[in-house]
């Protein structure tokens, strides 16, 4: 399976990546910028299949509402549960339901930046090779170990890697006032509906930020960062 990076950063990303890069599409307003130029040199000598397109063709291929004149076609990596690495001190953030494909990829972003081992996508999370997750994630999607999987293969890794499941959630504990485990998966929401029955059955414990009183709740990649700063290793 395949999957589009489109923008300069993206593609930027995508070649400094493990990832094979089937070709792009260029149109001729790449070439007008200094880092475009550099851009279509790097995957001249990468030899990545270039096709020239006008501005107009471009434009019909383009997710975006103001294009830069590059998207790249990169094949899809595989990757498995069980094939995943881990440090001496376990980090995994697990998105239940999560749906926004700006939010995906700002959480990807965000456990890389924060040193998380892995990211799984559970059932009902947006594809994780969505267009606007790629451009959202900024490069964190090619390099970071990231995947869609079941209950079933969390609740394996749960066991191999002794997991505690600890969830966010506006009714648990102050997280100022409890400490991280040395071996957690921190489990955030669907925007509107929360934690799903399934991470509830399986929650260790449930963990709150404090907030103001005249906001109703926080952003989940906002959430999301504030919590894994605090439970860093």
């Amino acid at each position: 399976m395949r999957f589009v990076a489109e923008g300069i950063r993206s593609v930027e990303e995508l070649l400094r990546s493990p990832l094979t890069v089937d070709g792009a599409l260029v149109s001729p307003t790449l070439g007008a910028t200094p880092r475009g130029a550099a851009l279509l040199e790097s995957m001249r000598a990468a030899s990545v299949t270039i096709l020239d397109v006008s501005q107009t063709d471009f434009a019909s291929a383009s997710s975006t509402d103001s294009p830069q004149g590059v998207l790249a076609i990169a094949e899809i990596p595989e990757r498995d549960v069980a094939a995943l690495t881990f440090t001496d001190h376990p980090r995994v953030l697990v998105l239940d339901g999560v749906q926004d494909p700006g939010n995906v990829g700002t959480l990807l972003r965000t456990a890389a930046a924060f040193g998380v081992d892995a990211t799984l996508a559970m059932p009902d999370t947006v594809d994780l090779w969505n267009a606007k997750v790629v451009r959202s994630a900024m490069g964190a999607l090619f390099r970071h170990q990231v995947l869609a999987c079941d209950w079933d293969a969390f609740d394996a890794l749960r066991t191999t890697q002794r997991l505690q499941c600890w969830a966010a959630d506006a009714s648990g504990e102050p997280v100022d006032q409890v400490r991280g485990e040395r071996a957690m998966a921190l489990v955030v929401g669907n925007e509107g509906a929360g934690l799903s029955n399934q991470t509830r059955a399986r929650a260790d414990r449930r963990v709150a930020i404090p907030i103001s009183a005249d906001v109703e709740s926080l952003n989940v990649a906002v959430a999301a960062g504030i919590l894994l700063y605090q439970f860093r290793p």
